[in-house]
């Protein structure tokens, strides 16, 4: 059943995102003007959670939402599956992702992504894409908007212990601004590497934040070993299926989103 849900929401996921093409032209046409595009990038990534919902049974809770400053912050994740990555387009409105060059090569969702605007990198640049990091990330706090970032670079298992690479700890101190940590646990779900998806509910956890100005030492310990250490919540070797909430008490209405 698990097989046959996954390649329903693969197909769903086709679907969706092609309805997006006639709205790219239109935009493209107009400009590319930023809060339209802004607007369809967060109702494309709720119509991918609603297909997740309705057809895997695969929802997300939100824990810790009061720990979210109110103010423009930096806000960093471990990175398990591409559910974070999309999720967070609706659960932080207006976020600014840094991403890999790569995201935004998927048809048609990467042209939007490009142009909400994300901050997109290219690793192999080295101290190139370190300056554009932080230069976008500034402009991104001068209009309003917080930054995330999935420090370790790239995706890894439940199991896996979370290393953030150091340019994080960089933007930290360029930035001056709190550090939300953030801890999810979608690869008991979506497990990187796979078309599979299983039902249950992903849980999203808000850790205190930080304030700016810590040493390099604190703020990968109030970070990495913040989230490493809620991490181990769900690092028991359950099945999950057997870990999950019950998903109609789960899902959360964010209809008050814009």
């Amino acid at each position: 059943m698990s097989r046959i849900r996954s390649t329903l929401f693969n197909l769903y996921w086709a679907g969706w995102t092609a309805l997006f093409l006639a709205p790219l032209v239109v935009l493209a046409a107009l400009g590319s003007p930023t809060g339209p595009i802004r607007a369809a990038t967060r109702l494309w990534s709720r119509g991918i959670l609603f297909g997740l919902a309705r057809i895997v049974r695969l929802t997300y809770v939100e824990e810790g939402r009061a720990n979210i400053p109110a103010e423009p912050c930096l806000i960093v994740a471990n990175h398990q599956s591409a559910w974070e990555t999309l999720a967070f387009l609706t659960l932080v409105p207006n976020v600014a992702i840094v991403a890999k060059r790569e995201l935004v090569a998927i048809p048609i969702v990467g042209w939007f992504l490009r142009r909400s605007p994300m901050i997109i990198i290219d690793r192999a640049n080295g101290t190139q894409a370190l300056r554009v990091m932080i230069d976008e990330s500034r402009a991104a706090i001068a209009d309003g908007r917080s930054v995330l970032m999935f420090p370790e670079g790239t995706r890894g298992g439940i199991a896996d212990p979370v290393q953030f690479k150091r340019g994080v700890e960089l933007l930290y101190a360029k930035l001056g601004l709190p550090v939300l940590p953030v801890a999810v646990n979608s690869g008991l779900y979506w497990p990187h590497g796979g078309s599979r998806h299983h039902p249950g509910a992903v849980t999203v956890s808000y850790l205190p934040p930080l304030p700016p100005g810590l040493s390099g030492a604190a703020f990968m310990e109030g970070t990495q070993g913040a989230i490493d250490a809620e991490l181990d919540r769900w690092r028991a070797p359950h099945n999950p299926s057997e870990m999950s909430r019950d998903p109609s008490a789960d899902v959360l209405q964010r209809s008050d989103r814009t």
